[in-house]
């Protein structure tokens, strides 16, 4: 008699799990400050009236190159109709490890460094998971966080990513920033300010 409880206790914790993942949609994006390595910490709030993409990155995960390299080309696609790559390094060391990938991969939008507390705050991340990166949430031009995903995402990350990116920007660009197609102000210079 006292198994069924603690079976039903076992067969919901994948449901209990995936509350916990679940980020609120839309959703006011919180401010966000990006240390740079040389100059000004960037804002977020800075680049209201543009959609952006704000990805947290781990300088030496080959997903976050990946993703890093793709947002690259479409920074420089669709920077002209109000799209903005923001992007911040959140491994311990970080401020160390920025500029050699600023050399590396030559982006053309500002990384810069943070804690690794800000992606978990500004994703929604449940605290007793681990954060699987890249990650990336899109923000319409009215600052609201409209979609957004993790490394984990093998829809969204995988063999179609570069596709699925174009999908949502296009999207977000097309409807003023205002829908989402996922489920759930003046610029600084680029790269290394």
């Amino acid at each position: 008699m006292t198994s069924r409880p603690i079976l039903a206790a076992v067969a919901a914790l994948p449901l209990i799990f995936a509350a916990a993942r679940a980020a609120d949609l839309p959703r006011q994006a919180p401010e966000v400050l990006i240390n740079m390595i040389a100059g000004n910490p960037v804002r977020l709030s800075q680049y209201r009236g543009k959609v952006v993409a704000m990805c947290f990155i781990l300088t030496t995960c080959p997903h976050c190159q990946k993703t890093i390299g793709y947002l690259s080309q479409m920074q420089n696609e669709y920077g002209p109709r109000g799209f903005q790559v923001l992007a911040s390094a959140i491994e311990q060391g970080s401020a160390f490890a920025v500029p050699r990938f600023l050399q590396t991969f030559k982006p053309p939008f500002p990384v810069g460094y943070n804690d690794g507390s800000v992606a978990v705050e500004f994703m929604q991340h449940p605290q007793m998971l681990t954060p699987m990166m890249p990650m990336l949430a899109f923000v319409d031009r009215q600052g609201m966080i409209r979609d957004q995903h993790e490394g984990n995402d093998e829809v969204f990350f995988g063999e179609q990513q570069e596709q699925n990116l174009r999908k949502q920007i296009e999207s977000m660009l097309s409807a003023g920033g205002r829908q989402s197609t996922a489920k759930k102000s003046a610029a600084p210079k680029k790269g290394s300010e």
